[in-house]
């Protein structure tokens, strides 16, 4: 097992008991890490009341309000980060947002205002909390995982304003692994196959697509929330200390058919 004891985490994109990030937050916290829990602060929907009532099984050292939008926000999301714990070991970017109607119809009709929306969110805000993380794990470096989508590279029905926006994490991933390696902080993607999530409702006729993934791929099934959460704390640790600008696929090998 990848021991992080100890280690301090910070932990985005966390909206309810069966997203991504909460499975990798459980594990984490499974292996003896210490985290912080970033959130988004939407008044309208109590959403501090809301997190503490969605993470209170994991114990969170730190509820932190972020929106990757204002950059106020990141920066005294990190400085509380700092004044805790004085460094930070890995950080899981679990984020992406864009407008419903663009993730179907033609492509050529999304607005540059939800193509916009959908880059700064899902794509740039790993630029922005790099650059955040990097003073804290400055000392014995670190890890950063991103969560993407093979929509990045292949055409995907139903994924369209997201698909130039995962792209575009992935070449940052490439890019801040590259700058940052000699520091010791690595960068690395997970690539996770369709999973029954909040965040994946969104998608239309998403079942079709969960059921397709399982046809198609070598292992003839749906890949688990714990299967992808397992990868992620490997990466955030030790033993995948030689592991940098990559993209791993956890989706039961589905990307390796034509």
């Amino acid at each position: 097992m990848n021991d992080l004891n100890g280690k301090i985490v910070l932990v985005t994109g966390i909206a309810n008991k069966r997203s991504i990030a909460y499975a990798v937050a459980e594990d984490l916290v499974a292996q003896g890490a210490r985290i912080a829990i970033a959130y988004l602060p939407l008044e309208r929907d109590n959403a501090e009341d809301k997190i503490k009532k969605v993470t209170q099984d994991l114990r969170p050292e730190l509820l932190l309000p972020m929106d990757v939008a204002r950059q106020e926000t990141v920066d005294a999301a990190f400085a509380a980060i700092r004044s805790t714990f004085g460094r930070l070991d890995a950080v899981l970017h679990s984020l992406a947002n864009s407008k419903r109607e663009e993730l179907g119809g033609r492509h050529s009709e999304i607005s540059e205002a939800g193509f916009l929306l959908a880059q700064q969110v899902s794509a740039y805000s790993l630029i922005s909390l790099t650059r955040a993380a990097r003073p804290l794990m400055a000392a014995d470096g670190g890890s950063i995982v991103a969560m993407t989508y093979i929509g990045s590279v292949r055409a995907c029905h139903n994924y369209n304003v997201m698909g130039p926006a995962k792209a575009a994490l992935e070449s940052n991933v490439r890019y801040l692994a590259m700058e940052l390696g000699p520091e010791k902080i690595r960068v690395n993607a997970i690539s996770a196959g369709p999973i029954r999530t909040l965040s994946a409702s969104g998608i239309k006729d998403f079942l079709d697509l969960l059921h397709n993934a399982a046809e198609h791929n070598a292992l003839k099934r749906n890949i688990t929330l714990e299967e992808v959460a397992h990868t992620a704390t490997f990466l955030a640790g030790a033993r995948s200390s030689g592991i940098t600008g990559q993209v791993i696929y956890v989706d039961g090998g589905y990307n390796i058919h034509g």
